[in-house]
């Protein structure tokens, strides 16, 4: 397949980002075989090829991008990713319509137990399923007085049996825990020992703790700002302290009540190539307003806003990654620095670099843009998925 004459944003060879007019990319057996700009594209069609003029498919000002790379997400489409097999489906289709190609499915917490048997449950998903990376499990490793929508009775500490458990099923990507619980640290190490990645979240973690947990191997802040210390002059926090070190990335959820605009805008700047869109989407994302469940919890989506029922606390989002670089470049950022945030960023931080790019040979996860950033086409490694 051969896609022309649109926009093409993307991260080049040496990680850099291109924004280069009148592009066009070349598609075979699943991979990138080659880009460029102009004319020169009607040289390398074959017989049988699929010839896509971008201007016709989605408009003047047709924009290609990769595929987007969602590491947290709950639930869509009115399903959650902690459901069944059709529940899952639900939720990857959900996303792959808003321009996600790769996901991270994120369960909340649960008894130990009940955490195992999802977590086999979407590994035995995965072969035939390669939109899936992995799971993220926000929990339940987690300190109380900033559970936010997690079920308070079902945090425990982060024994090295409990840990076993959990990484022993072999399809955890993340794990977020706060790591001034006991054992915290040691956690951390264990869960890069095993090849995931050990996020700081829902954690009353210091300035002191963050850097050790650092230290101890955690690279990722989940969702930056929500349910941590605040940033102060004098008391940074985990914020101020993965804003300073190059070796941390931040999740932003980029909705417009998690964080406000401008402290998004802040993060951007004072953090290039580190920070990364999320959705933390739950099941009411690209459904109706009304009631869900959040693990235990009982949720009400009012306006587009998911809060537990009765309260102000807000649970998950029912933000899509495309409505996140959509909000992002009407903050004011950068096109190229908002696909960067929902592509190549992500990708790196779960260890998947391969991803969220369009150079030669890396996989043909693209997505076809109206000028106006509405998805109109979605293609998984080639493959129309939307």
């Amino acid at each position: 397949m051969l896609v022309h004459s649109a926009r093409l944003v993307a991260a080049g060879p040496d990680g850099s980002f291109r924004d280069e007019p009148d592009a066009w990319l070349l598609l075979r057996g699943g991979s990138v075989q080659a880009s460029g700009n102009g004319g020169r594209w009607r040289d390398l069609v074959a017989p049988g090829d699929e010839v896509i003029d971008a201007r016709e498919a989605a408009g003047a000002g047709a924009v290609l991008t990769p595929g987007l790379v969602d590491i947290h997400t709950h639930g869509g489409g009115g399903r959650d990713a902690a459901g069944d097999a059709e529940d899952v489906d639900a939720v990857l289709a959900a996303h792959a319509r808003h321009g996600v190609t790769r996901v991270v499915l994120s369960l909340v917490s649960a008894p130990i137990a009940r955490l195992v048997a999802q977590t086999d449950r979407i590994g035995a998903l995965m072969p035939e399923r390669p939109g899936i990376l992995g799971v993220h499990l926000e929990g339940p490793f987690l300190d109380t007085a900033h559970c936010g929508a997690h079920d308070p009775a079902a945090l425990a500490p982060p024994t090295p049996e409990a840990l076993d458990r959990l990484l022993g099923t072999g399809v955890v990507r993340q794990m977020t825990l706060a790591p001034e619980l006991e054992g915290g640290l040691a956690a951390v190490r264990r869960i890069v020992q095993a090849g995931a990645v050990a996020a700081v979240g829902h954690t009353a973690a210091d300035a002191g703790m963050t850097r050790r947990a650092i230290e101890a191997g955690a690279t990722l802040l989940t969702h930056a700002f929500n349910a941590m210390p605040p940033l102060h002059h004098r008391a940074p926090g985990p914020v101020g302290v993965a804003l300073a070190d190059d070796r941390m990335t931040l999740e932003v959820i980029a909705d417009g009540h998690h964080l406000d605009p401008v402290v998004v805008t802040m993060l951007l700047r004072a953090a290039p190539g580190r920070v990364a869109l999320v959705s933390d989407a739950m099941a009411a994302a690209a459904a109706p307003d009304g009631a869900y469940a959040l693990g235990a919890a009982d949720v009400e989506v009012r306006d587009g806003v998911a809060r537990l029922l009765g309260t102000e606390v807000l649970a998950g989002s029912t933000l899509t990654l495309d409505q996140a670089v959509r909000n992002v470049v009407g903050y004011g950022v950068p096109l190229a620095t908002a696909v960067a945030a929902a592509t190549a960023v992500p990708a790196a931080a779960i260890g998947r670099p391969d991803l969220g790019r369009l150079g030669t040979g890396d996989p043909a996860d693209v997505v076809l843009w109206t000028a106006d950033l509405v998805p109109q086409a979605v293609w998984r490694t080639g493959v129309r998925t939307a």
